[in-house]
């Protein structure tokens, strides 16, 4: 059994004395583990950095087996390094995709967003209003999509200001009367006419958050969603409260 694929690596873990086991989020075999031999050496460690884009090949006598890698370097991704938050931003990417992503299931759609998303951190300002789009692209291609096409009470398309956190519907600020506060935010980013405002991204991901927790997660047993999320908010907090 072997194949040849392209893709971003999500984590990396020690496998005995030299080698490492790597988790590849690629286009047409999904998230996909493999051992890479002597990967802790010199050579090739430096290479096997969260969020690369890394060409693989993989061979394993039967496929179920783990496998092994041989891997060639394509993008390293460094310069988020420079950026603290763009780096929580990649942590909260790498994270997230390990978290909910099934073993070895295409997600190619998901697989070409998460790649655009990638190659913005640090290089576009306006990447957190990106990121908020790619938690909401995560949701849907999992099957927990929100539908934020029109009120849910009117049919209205005009004036939505919040999303139903029973049915993840929009609600408009009209039809939401007395009962807003008990609705979620929908800021015109989580619409795609935002202005990348880090209050309004904070409020997106507050929604996006919800779902996140109530649903995916909750179908993935309740785990808790990973920590670096939670420290991707707080970065953008503190940009916010600086201004």
């Amino acid at each position: 059994m072997d194949w040849r694929d392209q893709g971003a690596l999500l984590s990396v873990r020690k496998h005995g004395e030299t080698s490492v086991i790597i988790d590849v989020f690629t286009e047409s075999h999904g998230r996909h583990a493999g051992v890479v031999r002597g990967g802790t050496s010199r050579k090739i460690a430096p290479i096997l950095q969260p969020g690369a884009q890394l060409d693989v090949a993989w061979r394993a006598r039967l496929d179920e087996h783990i496998g092994s890698y041989s891997v060639e370097p394509l993008r390293s991704r460094a310069t988020v390094l420079s950026d603290r938050t763009a780096l929580a931003g990649l942590n909260a990417i790498t994270s997230l995709l390990t978290f909910s992503l099934p073993e070895r299931e295409p997600h190619p759609q998901l697989y070409h967003r998460t790649q655009a998303m990638l190659d913005l951190l640090g290089v576009n300002e306006a990447w957190p209003t990106a990121y908020l789009k790619w938690e909401l692209a995560l949701l849907d291609d999992l099957g927990f999509g929100l539908d934020l096409s029109a009120c849910a009470v009117t049919g209205s398309m005009e004036d939505l200001a919040y999303v139903s956190p029973k049915t993840g519907r929009a609600v408009s600020a009209e039809a939401a009367g007395e009962w807003a506060d008990r609705l979620l935010p929908l800021p015109p980013d989580l619409l795609g006419v935002g202005s990348g405002v880090h209050d309004n991204v904070l409020a997106g991901l507050q929604t996006t958050g919800f779902f996140l927790t109530r649903w995916l997660a909750h179908a993935l047993g309740d785990k808790p969603l990973p920590e670096a999320r939670a420290r991707l908010i707080d970065r953008l907090k503190r940009e916010a409260q600086r201004g």
